[in-house]
């Protein structure tokens, strides 16, 4: 199991690099995604996704999405949501909880490359997990679960040439 997950993750950062690379941010993909190889977030992740957690394939949909606050694995949640917040990459680092009894959120722009960087993560994932890259289908399914600032929406659109009628 750890093995399998250390093998995902370098063919995962390898695909990043790639990507980060054609994109002309070379350093972002040498330090993308190092904090999984930490272990506070390396056995969590190797137990959910290869061990006898719902898995790199069940825990999934076709686009690549899935629900990492509703895994029902709470070694998983907080690993999950320590990357988070360690890496600008994600889109839920740009979101900052109000302190409100309606849980508002605080929604910060994100910053390049940071957004750059994080296309190149959504490219090299889906060629790590499906062998393919399905970036504009993956987004377009689940752009209403990101909560993103509107002008990084439309940077991000616009990178990913989708029109607004979409």
């Amino acid at each position: 199991m750890y093995w399998k997950y250390f093998n995902y993750i370098v063919k995962h950062k390898w695909f990043v690099f790639l990507e980060c690379c054609k994109a002309g941010i070379v350093w972002r993909g040498i330090v993308h995604d190092l904090d999984k190889f930490r272990l506070d977030k390396f056995v969590p992740y190797a137990k959910h996704f290869f061990g006898t957690g719902t898995g790199m394939a069940t825990g999934r949909d076709k686009s690549g999405y899935y629900k990492p606050y509703d895994t029902g694995d709470i070694d998983f949640d907080m690993a999950w949501f320590l990357h988070q917040k360690r890496n600008r990459h994600h889109w839920q680092w740009w979101c900052m909880p109000k302190n409100t009894e309606n849980s508002n959120v605080k929604v910060f722009e994100m910053q390049y490359p940071y957004n750059l960087e994080m296309i190149c993560d959504w490219n090299g994932a889906g060629r790590a997990i499906h062998g393919r890259v399905e970036i504009v289908e993956f987004y377009v399914k689940n752009k209403e679960n990101m909560i993103l600032h509107p002008a990084t929406r439309e940077w991000v659109e616009l990178k990913l040439n989708i029109s607004k009628k979409e």
